[in-house]
């Protein structure tokens, strides 16, 4: 019990000076921010979802005796509840009649990303307002104060500049909500990833490394993604709710739509072109995820991975 105290103060300290980064302004401290879940990550992973869970507690104390207490909660529902709840739920096992354990599935997990990565923008909205009109005003805003404050009187806009930043905070306000919960997602997953690699190259990760080219969402997914589709049509907060969990779910399945991408090409001669291709794609564009999320979706539905094995090994023809 006292290593897991100590395993858990330590990386409570690591996640807090990582998340304090930001403040420096830095391009590196953004890495740094994003990187904060990482240590409690890493103690769930490697001792105990208890150690995780001081981490996240200590963390957010400490950044609440420095910052100050709003921090406190912006840590722990942020970044430290997720990560000691996906720390959780990768040790999970259930045990079979042979002694056999069934490990948390890693579809699972993926969905559990999106879900707190739209979770994690809803607990924000209520700083900004609790009905649609306040909240958008309130984003406006804050993008008005970064992007239209002058620096001297030299520096005014002009009507026609004036004109297009107007445009620009408009399309701010309708995109980065939902922005920034696939921010979110997409980190929680990369940190879960990475945090597993380390443990694993420690030798303390108990649960066998999966097949992440095998990863599959439950049923339960298509279901969130079509309610959520059909909830942005209600008018107000709800509506701007479920666009975010519309975006998290479409991320969720452009990560089937990659694990698809790497089963099918396996044992290709141009496997390493495709991935490549893809994944720069991703980085410097973005948009392609919507096609890899299509791509998810059709796997989930026609089963392609199934088709594709099957055309590659046919079932052989009975002996006579």
């Amino acid at each position: 019990m006292v290593q897991i105290v100590l395993i858990g103060t330590g990386a409570g300290a690591a996640a807090a000076l990582l998340f304090a980064a930001i403040a420096s302004g830095s391009l590196i401290s953004v890495l740094l921010f994003y990187l904060a879940p990482l240590p409690i990550l890493i103690a769930a992973l490697g001792w105990s979802h208890w150690a995780a869970l001081i981490a996240a507690l200590t963390a957010a104390a400490g950044l609440a005796a420095v910052l100050g207490t709003y921090f406190f909660f912006a840590f722990l529902l942020g970044i430290g509840l997720p990560a000691w709840w996906l720390g959780y739920l990768t040790l999970l096992a259930r045990a079979n009649p042979d002694g056999s354990l069934d490990w948390y599935p890693v579809g699972r997990l993926v969905l559990w990303t999106a879900i707190l990565g739209g979770l994690i923008v809803v607990t924000a909205i209520p700083t900004l307002g609790l009905d649609e009109q306040t909240f958008r005003t309130s984003l406006r805003h804050s993008f008005e104060q970064i992007l239209m404050r002058p620096q001297d009187p030299a520096s005014l806009p002009q009507i026609g500049e004036a004109a297009n930043k107007d445009r620009v905070i408009d399309f701010l306000v309708l995109v980065i909500p939902p922005a920034a919960a696939i921010l979110s997602t997409v980190i929680n997953m990369i940190d879960l990833w990475l945090a597993g690699r380390i443990v694993r190259l420690s030798g303390r990760l108990h649960r066998p490394w999966p097949d992440l080219a095998e990863t599959r969402l439950p049923q339960v997914a298509s279901i969130l993604l079509a309610a959520s589709a059909l909830g942005c049509f209600i008018p107000g907060l709800p509506g701007i709710v479920a666009g975010l969990f519309v975006s998290t779910m479409l991320v969720a399945y452009a990560a089937v739509g990659l694990a698809t991408l790497h089963s099918i090409t396996r044992g290709t001669k141009s496997r390493g072109l495709a991935l490549t291709g893809t994944y720069t794609a991703l980085i410097v564009f973005g948009w392609p995820v919507l096609l890899l999320a299509g791509f998810g979706l059709i796997d989930t539905f026609l089963d392609l991975r199934a088709r594709v094995a099957r055309r590659r090994h046919p079932p052989s023809s009975p002996v006579i």
